[in-house]
This record gives C-alpha cells, sequence and structure tokens, in this order.
C-alpha cells in the first residue's frame, strides 16, 4: 500500500502499523531452505551431488578473477567426473546489469542447459536467479520481473558455492540486479529463487582480500541486526540472527587479518547464511535502504556501503530499539543481562564502530555529492516504508544522517580553519607520544 499521499507525520504513524500487518502475513509464507554442504571440499561434494540429481548440461556463472584463480575447477571436475557437459559463464561484475543478464540469459540457452551453479560472490548467484527468471518467463522484459511473484512461470533449479561471506543469497529469496539506464537497482523476489543446495567451501575463501572479508562481514552482520530489530523478528528468525552476530563478533577480525585461517572462514560462512536466513523471514531495514541508493548511484559496493551506513542508522533507531540492540549486546559477549538495556545498547553501537574501524571500514563515503543528498534521501525513504524497521525517518532526519558521511572536501559545513590550524590541531600531545 503507497501512503504517499498523506502528510509525512500521518504517513510515518501509518507505516508501523501497516507493516506488522504485513509481517503476520509474511511469517506464514512457505519459504524453501537450501540443503547445506559445510567444510572444506564441499564445492566437488556440490558437483557430485549435482551430477546425481540427473542434470546433464550445466551451466556455470561465476566472474573472471574466480576462473584465473582457478576457483571452480573442483566445482567443474567433479561436475564432468559425473558425465556432466560444462559451460562457463564468467562474465559477471559486481551488480551486474541488465544487459549482462540477458547475456547470461543468451549462453544458458545457447548451451541448452538443465540448471545453473553459481559460484561467487551475491552478484554471481543473484545473477543466476535472474537468468533463471527471465529463461522460464521469455515473454517478460527483466525489468517487468521486478517487485514479488512477477514471473508467472517456476524458474529452473540453481545451485549455489559462495565465495564470500556476507549476501547470503544461497539462501535468499531475491535476486538484486542493476539498472544502468535509470541508476538504480531491480529486485526480483520469488521464493521460488532460493537455490535447491549450497557448499559452503571455507577452502575458496582463504585468499579473499582483507577489504573484501570486511565489507562482506559488515554486510553479514547489517543482515542479522536488521531481521533482529525490525517489526518482523520471530523466535526462529532470532535465533538465526542472534547466532550470526555472535560468530562475526568472534570471527570476523580473525578472518580479516589471518584470512588463511579455515575456522574463521567457516563460521563466517555459516554466520552469512544463518543472516540471511533471518533476513529472508524478518526482512531489512533503513541501512539497505540507503546502501542500495548508493550501489544504484555510485556503483559502491554493497556491503562497504551496509558497512558505512549501519552505525547511522543504529544511533537513530536506538530509541525504539534499546532493549533488543541490549539483546545483540549480551550475545556478542559485551555485558550482562542485568545490566540496563540503554548501557547495553549504546555499548553495541559503540562495538559495531569499533570493529568496522579495527577492519578498515571508512566512516564516510568518497562518492557521496552533497547536491545528491536530498534525491538519495525521496530513493532510501520510499523503499524504507516497505521495511518493519523499529523506526521510521523524515526527509529532514534521512538528510541529515546522509551529512554525516559526506566526505570533508564535499561537505560545505566542513571544518574551514586554516591549514596551518589544523596541523597544529592534529600535532600529538607530548603525552600521547607512546600511545
Amino acid at each position: 500500500m503507497n501512503l504517499d499521499f498523506l502528510p509525512e507525520s500521518a504517513r510515518i504513524a501509518g507505516l508501523g502499523p501497516l507493516m506488522k500487518g504485513v509481517g503476520t502475513v509474511a511469517r506464514r509464507l512457505p519459504i524453501p531452505q537450501p540443503t547445506l554442504l559445510v567444510g572444506a571440499g564441499s564445492s566437488a561434494r556440490l558437483g557430485q551431488a549435482v551430477a546425481a540429481f540427473g542434470h546433464r548440461r550445466v551451466l556455470v556463472v561465476t566472474d573472471r578473477v574466480i576462473v584465473q584463480l582457478g576457483l571452480h575447477r573442483p566445482l567443474v571436475d567433479a561436475l564432468a567426473a559425473g558425465g556432466v557437459q560444462v559451460a562457463v559463464f564468467d562474465a559477471i561484475t559486481p551488480d551486474a546489469p541488465i544487459p549482462l543478464i540477458e547475456q547470461g540469459v543468451a549462453a544458458y540457452r545457447e548451451h541448452d542447459a538443465d540448471t545453473m551453479v553459481a559460484i561467487g560472490g551475491g552478484s554471481s548467484i543473484d545473477a543466476s536467479k535472474a537468468i533463471a527468471s527471465a529463461v522460464a518467463n521469455p515473454r517478460k522484459k527483466l525489468r517487468e520481473l521486478a517487485g514479488y511473484y512477477k514471473g508467472l512461470r517456476s524458474p529452473g533449479p540453481i545451485y549455489a558455492v559462495p565465495t564470500t561471506a556476507g549476501t547470503g543469497s544461497e539462501v535468499t529469496v531475491a535476486a538484486v540486479i542493476a539498472d544502468p539506464a535509470n541508476k538504480s537497482k531491480v529486485v526480483i523476489v520469488d521464493t521460488r529463487l532460493v537455490p535447491r543446495m549450497a557448499a559452503l567451501d571455507p577452502a575458496l575463501m582463504t585468499g579473499l582480500p582483507a577489504p573484501i572479508t570486511a565489507a562482506t562481514g559488515i554486510d553479514a552482520l547489517t543482515h542479522a541486526v536488521e531481521a533482529f530489530i525490525g517489526h518482523w523478528a520471530s523466535d526462529h528468525t532470532d535465533s538465526l540472527a542472534l547466532a550470526a552476530v555472535g560468530m562475526v563478533f568472534q570471527h570476523l577480525r580473525t578472518a580479516c587479518h589471518q584470512g588463511s585461517n579455515l575456522e574463521a572462514r567457516e563460521q563466517m560462512a555459516l554466520a552469512s547464511t544463518y543472516a540471511g536466513m533471518a533476513f529472508t523471514r524478518a526482512n531489512v531495514g533503513y541501512v539497505h535502504a540507503i546502501a542500495h541508493q548508493f550501489g544504484g548511484r555510485y556503483h559502491t559496493p554493497h556491503g562497504l556501503a551496509n558497512a558505512i551506513v549501519l552505525p547511522h542508522v543504529l544511533r537513530f533507531s536506538l530509541p525504539a530499539a534499546s532493549a533488543r540492540l541490549a539483546r545483540l549486546a549480551v550475545r556478542a559477549g559485551l555485558g550482562q543481562p542485568s545490566e540496563r538495556d540503554d548501557q547495553l545498547a549504546q555499548r553495541f553501537i559503540d562495538a559495531v564502530e569499533a570493529l568496522c574501524a579495527d577492519i578498515g571500514i571508512p566512516t564516510t563515503l568518497a562518492a557521496l555529492k552533497s547536491a545528491d543528498i536530498p534525491g538519495i534521501a525521496r530513493a532510501a525513504l520510499a523503499e524504507g516504508q516497505g521495511y518493519p524497521v523499529p523506526r521510521y525517518m523524515t526527509q529532514t532526519q534521512c538528510e541529515g544522517l546522509l551529512r554525516k558521511l559526506l566526505p570533508p572536501a564535499a561537505d560545505p559545513k566542513a571544518d574551514a580553519r586554516p591549514a596551518a590550524k589544523k596541523r597544529a590541531a592534529r600535532k600529538p600531545r607530548a603525552a600521547d607520544a607512546n600511545t
């Protein structure tokens, strides 16, 4: 239901009850859960399973870096050993755009494939979902598939091997692709897009660069946190979200600083999957609403955009989500249940900021321009009114939040003191010299 015709205050007042009602229906939707293969070598075991299921012509959807590194070889070799004819479509780019998805559809038809296996980050998995939906519904353009259940015919089965621990796309109902013509994202949502089986193979993640590990790890944290504090949360999604938050706080720093640590990689892969399961049921919130605008306008990687925005949205949500944030703090090992909710909640937000700082997440978005902020805010609020967030924003509040993300050179209100005074201000005091 669109409430845009109402004054802003009335619209905000009406969104909460409306979304709670929608959540009652959403909890009853039957959402399939993929069979998970976990551990080093599981990508090869997935290839064996796909062959055993009787598939004979498989399109592997991935990107060129995966192919150059040979990360797809265990999967492809296992498929070939099982008598499967394999074609590799390795053109996927971050936030795969519509024209690229159309190329994937053509590759699927040219190979006469009967299924797809996606190997890579969320972009590869989402691309395979979009390709599957387009192949099954040839009379519809990709933009016409955007939204909920727009495909009349069921897509074929999909299998997934995530090589990053963040998006959770291997267990979700959504495919997000880019629409370059409109500088926006296209989101296709259908429970039939959930992969049939997924392999969480930490051996494929050990070479992932620290910055990507960091951004995708906070992406997983964002999924868990937004699922937990939103109005569609349930006991089931809470258990998944809490588990994911605890695992991220315990293992993400290690995964970033000791990339070859298989235990940390596997635990982060599981955290991402649990968070994906949680938000598939409980949905997301303003972090995603804003991050999607950054991706569509500036091509900011989704995980990085989420990571930059998360602490600011948590501060905004604090007055309405103190008790829930306090529970997250306890699960993250930041305090005891006997402590005051407001203290624990603030401690959790501070800990998220500290975690982001420790793993190198920037505090501002270099591409953000002051002149773009009103338009970004409007688009984010339009998307956000479809999410069950604990507290809804006004245009002014959203613009204020965005201005905190401006790089200093782009902020018209930035400190205009002379450079010499700035250098003096940055000079460490003698007492700080050894800290």
